[in-house]
């Protein structure tokens, strides 16, 4: 209140959280399972599925194809809060458009928030997290009996009465918070990263990566990074120049980045490995990001 605030006890005495089964999609023989709705991580499992319907590619057109699927998955993002919005979604996702130069559309924004927890034990649990408070300091608003600051996702709702994701009682806003397990030859690996409208465009690069073009887990994490935001697409620096003059000629109007900038996200992951009985960690090089073993 002394903030502006509305919302009364009685408000978050109603409350009550939501759980629901993930959201399971199938890339290249593997089980990959997201956040359900209203986590947008449903546009992962989307792009993942129209790309599953192409033979795996390399290259430059490995990197548009990736780039459009997600592009054209975004479209869908206000769809996310309609009623049985994951298998709809899914179901959608043979229709998404893969042209063969670039849409440039709109899609994805640019905002970098969230921190990201992996673990894995021997028992083989297997927990991929994310938690935020959206902003650095959510609505800036301290609740001291809590211990914690209040976030302001509702921030990220359209003022749109005709849209779906406008602000309203009772209404839960699309989130960009998006968690993701691979499971594949008796492995469980959880990974997540934070970079908002980046989370699922980094993950689907390393999943991608890893899948497509056979690399370890730790090549995969290192390797340059794009991301769609706002019709361009941002790269590292270090992206390869045969890449970038393709991806060029294919009409994406490229904004270069320092290699290793934080918008191109920062990935933990914990795997667990049931035939070899190994359990491992992997950190991304960019951020601040750790991996250990206790």
């Amino acid at each position: 209140r002394a903030d502006g605030g509305v919302l009364a006890a009685d408000d978050l005495r109603a409350h009550r959280s939501v759980l629901l089964p993930a959201v399971t999609g199938a890339y290249r023989g593997a089980r990959v399972h997201v956040q359900p709705p209203t986590s947008q991580a449903v546009l992962l499992a989307m792009a993942l599925a129209r790309l599953d319907r192409e033979p795996a590619a390399r290259g430059v057109e490995g990197v548009h194809r990736a780039v459009e699927a997600i592009v054209a998955a975004f479209a869908h993002r206000d769809d996310v809060l309609r009623p049985d919005a994951a298998e709809t979604l899914l179901r959608a996702a043979a229709q998404l458009d893969l042209p063969a130069s670039a849409s440039r559309a709109h899609g994805p924004r640019g905002d970098l928030h969230t921190t990201a927890v992996c673990a894995a034990d021997a028992d083989g649990t297997t927990v991929s997290l994310l938690l935020s408070v959206f902003d650095e300091f959510g609505a800036a608003t301290w609740v001291p009996e809590a211990g914690c600051f209040l976030n302001d996702r509702l921030a990220a709702t359209s003022t749109d009465r005709g849209s779906p994701d406008h602000v309203a009682p009772g209404r839960r806003p699309v989130h960009t918070l998006s968690p993701a397990l691979l499971e594949r030859d008796g492995t469980a690996l959880a990974i997540s990263t934070p970079g908002a409208d980046g989370q699922v465009q980094t993950l689907l690069q390393v999943l991608t990566g890893v899948l497509d073009d056979g690399l370890d887990l730790a090549a995969a994490l290192d390797r340059p990074r794009w991301r769609s935001i706002a019709g361009a697409l941002a790269v590292e620096a270090d992206l390869e120049p045969g890449l970038r003059d393709g991806l060029e000629a294919l009409g994406h109007h490229l904004r270069t980045r320092p290699s290793g900038d934080g918008m191109f996200g920062a990935c933990c992951a914990a795997e667990h490995d049931a035939v070899r009985g190994v359990v491992s960690a992997w950190a991304d090089p960019r951020r601040h990001v750790g991996a250990g073993a206790w």
